[in-house]
């Protein structure tokens, strides 16, 4: 009985099928693509992203390039004039180099000091005390409010000729001076104000500090291992992972920095351009003096430097950033 339905089966499948029969089967093979793929729905729901993308990063990013090979007002149409924004930036714009020189400083020195203050807070902040919450929540505000004008307007009363940081020096017979207005520290006070904003590392650190091991560190501490031994034997090697992601954004974030340099030297990038940093003179080319193609040249320096930069720091996290395998 069982061999008789397979034989009618196996000679309806070997039926010659008619044209209506086979127009089924291919609406049955769409419709089932349909189902599997999800149709057009996926698409509909990618639409703002995908013009987010296109309007917004892309075409941008095509239109400035072009600009950079253009002499542009803002008034006039664009000129094409080839590489001479970039001959000029680097043979005939000495400012342009001042920029460099501040930018670079300030990357350099504000970000090692930047992570080691957000490690050792975050060490300090990883236990379980009563009332730890309010603590973290204390030493990550800087890094809310760090970015606003007023708190740059703050920074430049602070270190100016009677700022409380003079105040503050007074109370040990040190007699302090205009910070602000000395091209010798008008940078580290912009320097001493990125170190201050150390709350976004500390979280990343804190967060990385929660996932390590405590039966590693119990085992150490029964060798006899010291606190500075364990840190710089488990907590570092353990940790590589998180100081390489939060040194790759702090570098990137460093060289956009704009508002406390606007701010505290009231756009001059002074005094004698020690606070000139890369974003400013952008600024100060695109929107004040109307050189919106020479500004396009330098955002795509900026850009390739960035880039640079990262790929550098990941060629050489094979060499220092330890994972699990």
């Amino acid at each position: 009985m069982t061999t008789a339905k397979t034989d009618e089966v196996v000679e309806e499948q070997a039926a010659p099928s008619t044209p209506s029969d086979q127009r089924e089967r291919d609406r049955m093979r769409r419709r089932l693509a349909r189902r599997r793929g999800g149709g057009w729905w996926p698409y509909a729901f990618l639409a703002p992203w995908f013009i987010g993308l296109f309007g917004l990063t892309i075409y941008p990013m095509l239109d400035s390039l072009y600009l950079s090979f253009t002499n542009f007002d803002l008034l006039t149409p664009a000129q094409w004039v080839g590489m001479d924004n970039y001959n000029k930036m680097f043979t005939d714009d000495p400012v342009f180099w001042d920029s460099v020189h501040a930018t670079l400083l300030y990357v350099v020195v504000s970000v090692p000091l930047k992570l080691a203050l957000a490690l050792g807070v975050a060490m300090l902040l990883n236990r379980d005390l009563k009332g730890i919450g309010l603590y973290r929540a204390a030493f990550y505000l800087p890094s809310l409010l760090g970015g606003a004008v007023a708190i740059a307007i703050v920074w430049r009363q602070v270190f100016g000729g009677d700022g409380l940081f003079n105040d503050f020096l007074a109370w040990f017979g040190i007699k302090g001076q205009d910070w602000i207005s000395s091209p010798d520290t008008a940078l580290y006070t912009l320097i001493l104000l990125a170190v201050w904003q150390f709350g976004t590392p500390m979280v990343i650190f804190l967060a990385g500090l929660k996932q390590l091991p405590k039966d590693v560190y119990e085992a150490a501490a029964i060798d006899g291992a010291s606190p500075i031994t364990r840190f710089f034997k488990i907590t570092l090697p353990l940790l590589t992972p998180i100081v390489f992601f939060n040194v790759v954004l702090q570098i990137i974030d460093a060289f956009k920095t704009f508002t406390p340099a606007f701010v505290i030297s009231n756009g001059s990038g002074g005094p004698l351009n020690s606070t000139m940093l890369y974003s400013l003179y952008l600024y100060k080319k695109g929107f004040t003096d109307l050189q919106m193609g020479y500004a396009s040249a330098l955002a795509w320096v900026l850009f390739l430097v960035i880039a640079g930069f990262t790929a550098v720091n990941f060629i050489a996290s094979r060499y220092w950033v330890h994972y699990d395998d």
